[in-house]
């Protein structure tokens, strides 16, 4: 029988984002006005090119992680603005060391400095966010996500010593 199970998650933005978006909109107003002023016969059309440039620009702030179980292969995915799809991460439940909540004991010093850490959260405070310690391309690489319950059963099945829920 085949297993599974998948779950979006929605990136909330950040205020670096918020910053640049209000970074965006403003320079883009600021341009309309000069271009106004300084050119009106091409203005209308430069103008327009100009928001549509704008509006490309935020819609890349648009995020969402979907993570897809099937049968012992974990998927995590990035959705651009709804429209786009790049593959993160592809692994094996098997190739995982450990697999936990990031507020348990198992989230150790040594796991909380690794270098080669990929968040894929919705950033959220109040999200039950978990760790996967594996090895990819030979590094040490820990990766944050959201999983249901029902992905860290079936992950269990498939190692359940490395699988920690306390």
């Amino acid at each position: 029988m085949d297993i599974f199970v998948e779950k979006i998650v929605k990136r909330q933005k950040s205020i670096v984002e918020m910053l640049l978006i209000t970074l965006i909109v403003g320079a883009a107003a600021m341009i309309s006005y000069l271009l106004i002023r300084l050119i009106p016969q091409f203005s209308t059309f430069l103008i327009i090119a100009l928001l549509y440039l704008a509006y490309i620009l935020i819609t890349k702030f648009n995020i969402e992680y979907e993570y897809a179980l099937t049968n012992g292969d974990l998927d995590i995915d990035v959705i651009i603005d709804q429209k786009r799809r790049k593959r993160l991460l592809s692994a094996k439940c098997q190739d995982f060391e450990i697999v936990a909540k990031v507020n348990s004991s198992q989230y150790t010093r040594d796991i909380k400095e690794c270098k080669n850490k990929k968040d894929y959260t919705s950033r959220r405070k109040e999200a039950e966010v978990w760790f996967i310690l594996m090895r990819d391309n030979g590094k040490q690489t820990v990766v944050l996500f959201e999983p249901l319950e029902k992905m860290i059963d079936n992950i269990a099945t498939y190692i359940p010593r490395k699988v920690f829920r306390n």
